[in-house]
């Protein structure tokens, strides 16, 4: 199956179906694939395994909640019967690829491998009620424009998913960006890459021609791009951008992109211009939005996103990419700022 980008490029995908919830597919010997179910609108994430001499090495490991579990006891009854995990890789801190990794490192007694920054956001997010961070977080979203209402929404059940972590191993490997590991008879280069999270984790194998982009590069959806009350000047889209023509510039075209959400596919910088594209019409949307009347980010939302917002988990993330798409632009002067006091508002600079 192929999908036209521009009429002369195409992204191919090798497999048009993925694994069923009972099911595993052999991509390469020794490397194999699984899903799971996610209880949100991004409503799956992938799962790969490579054989190691004496076991086998997890790339992520799942929603941390009682339904994840049952489908890895489910599938280590079945197709994974034979496999001993004896090494974990958390691509990053995300409860959809870290939640299970404390049950996972129980189960198996395997080690944790993670970046330092995504463990120490993992742990970070699993304290997330302290009083002081409810109420910067409150503070953030009503600078720029949220209601009492629309606040309250986001911080309880806008972020009850950060919840669904399962308690994190004390101790964990770390990997670094530029290092190479051995994962059986493989090598990979080890890359990582801010944006959608601090730090994240991919994986080129240069003599088998396989990259796993985690969520840095997704065969059919932007991943999120967001910034929070933690780091509320910080540059995510940008470092984003940055990470892609990284990625665009090291690794060949031909690889088989394994993602973490999605198909496999082969197109990596067609798919990687596309990305880059999407997100300049967003600025531009939010330019020309601000150039008619100065605009707060909750007045953005609609413009940027088209189709209806249907929880409050959907609408945090929506608030945090039209924050990202905004301290983008003031970064580079597109924007300007306007505080009153209670809310800020931004102008298209010249306008």
């Amino acid at each position: 199956m192929k999908a036209t980008i521009d009429g002369t490029h195409t992204i191919q995908f090798p497999w048009q179906s993925p694994p069923s919830a009972s099911e595993v597919i052999e991509l390469r010997p020794g490397l194999l694939w699984a899903r799971l179910k996610l209880p949100f609108r991004l409503n799956h994430v992938n799962i790969y395994l490579l054989e190691e001499h004496d076991g086998w090495t997890m790339i992520d490991a799942g929603f941390g909640n009682e339904a994840t579990a049952a489908a890895w006891e489910d599938l280590f009854a079945g197709p994974l019967a034979s496999v001993k995990v004896t090494r974990l890789i958390v691509t990053h801190a995300h409860p959809d690829h870290v939640g299970m990794a404390g049950w996972m490192v129980r189960r198996f007694g395997c080690t944790l491998w993670m970046t330092r920054e995504e463990y120490l956001q993992a742990a970070y997010r699993q304290d997330l009620e302290k009083a002081d961070r409810q109420a910067e977080q409150r503070m953030f979203f009503r600078l720029h424009g949220m209601d009492e209402t629309m606040t309250d929404q986001l911080l309880g059940r806008g972020q009850d998913y950060l919840k669904k972590v399962s308690s994190l191993p004390p101790s964990y490997v770390r990997l670094v960006g530029g290092d190479a590991i051995e994962i059986g008879s493989r090598r990979f280069d080890v890359l990582t890459g801010g944006g959608h999270a601090f730090d994240q984790v991919m994986l080129h194998c240069p003599d088998d021609r396989l990259f796993l982009s985690a969520d840095q590069v997704l065969s059919k959806i932007s991943p999120n791009i967001s910034v929070w009350a933690v780091e509320p000047h910080a540059d995510s889209l940008g470092e984003y951008l940055q990470s892609l023509h990284e990625i665009a510039a090291t690794i060949p075209d031909d690889v088989l992109v394994l993602p973490g959400h999605g198909l496999p596919f082969v197109g990596l910088k067609q798919r990687i211009d596309q990305l880059i594209h999407h997100h300049e019409t967003r600025c531009l949307m939010i330019e020309q939005s601000c150039q008619r009347s100065p605009k707060a980010a909750v007045e953005l939302i609609d413009t940027v996103f088209d189709r209806p917002l249907e929880d409050a988990h959907q609408m945090g993330f929506a608030a945090g990419e039209v924050i990202a798409h905004i301290n983008y632009l003031l970064r580079r002067n597109r924007l300007a700022t306007i505080d009153d006091g209670t809310t800020l508002r931004f102008s298209t600079r010249g306008a």
